[in-house]
Parts: structure tokens; C-alpha cells; sequence
């Protein structure tokens, strides 16, 4: 079975990109290739980039408060580029309000503060596993 790959993105002005490379480097230790975009990525890049990078996942970090917003964007980017197998996750502060028209968007989950790192490896090996095999 090959490595599953994840590019981690950090959409919009947000600044604050510590939870993302916590989360990149608990996903590489747990055996996946790791693609981090860095900083203030337009949903256009974030979706070119995982083209480039067959990415499994797109992993999706906020804390702007514009997750509303960008979130779909890429979504709706996905779609259009036919990426369908590709899943899609979110973190930051994201009120739990919100959550549903994420999910309704096309974000398969969203992980707030103190979530546990394995619960998002597990997340993410469980709905890929019959990708991958």
C-alpha cells in the first residue's frame, strides 16, 4: 500500500500556522507524505497545488473566521477540477454553528482545538482505506 499524500493549506489572510504544522508533522510520524503550502493561499492554489501533488487529502486550516467563505470555495474548486475522490478536512476555530453547511459543502470533517492528533490519523486512514488497497 502506498503512502497516503496530504497537503496541509492554510487559506485566506490567516497568519497563525502553528495547529496546521502540529497537525503536518503528527501525520507524517503516523507514515504519510506531507505537503505544507504555507501562509495565505488562495483556494485557486490550494486546489492546483493538490493537482500537482496527487494528493489524497486536502487537509484545511482557519482561524480568520473567514471558514464560511474559503471552505466552500475550495470545495466548489474541487468539484469543478473532478478531484472527487479527494478528501477534504478543516480545522481552526469554527464555531460548531457552522459545521453543518461545511459538511453540506463537501468537508467530510472539521477538527476544533484539542482534538486529538490520532483521532485525525484514523479519520483520515478510515476513509481512504478502500481508495488505497
Amino acid at each position: 500500500m502506498r503512502k497516503i499524500r496530504v497537503l496541509a493549506a492554510k487559506p485566506g489572510l490567516d497568519g497563525h500556522d502553528r495547529g496546521i504544522k502540529v497537525i503536518a508533522a503528527a501525520l507524517r510520524d503516523a507514515g504519510m507524505e506531507v505537503v505544507y503550502t504555507g501562509l495565505r493561499q488562495t483556494a485557486e492554489q490550494i486546489v492546483n497545488a493538490a493537482i500537482q501533488e496527487d494528493a489524497d487529502v486536502i487537509a484545511l486550516s482557519i482561524l480568520s473566521g473567514a471558514h464560511d467563505y474559503l471552505f466552500p470555495r475550495v470545495m466548489e474548486l474541487v468539484k469543478e477540477k473532478g478531484l472527487d475522490d479527494v478528501l477534504v478536512i478543516g480545522g481552526g476555530i469554527i464555531p460548531e454553528e457552522d459545521i453543518p453547511a461545511l459538511k453540506e459543502a463537501g468537508i467530510a470533517a472539521i477538527f476544533g482545538p484539542g482534538t486529538r492528533t490520532s483521532d485525525i490519523v484514523q479519520f483520515i486512514k478510515d476513509n481512504l482505506k478502500r481508495k488505497l488497497d
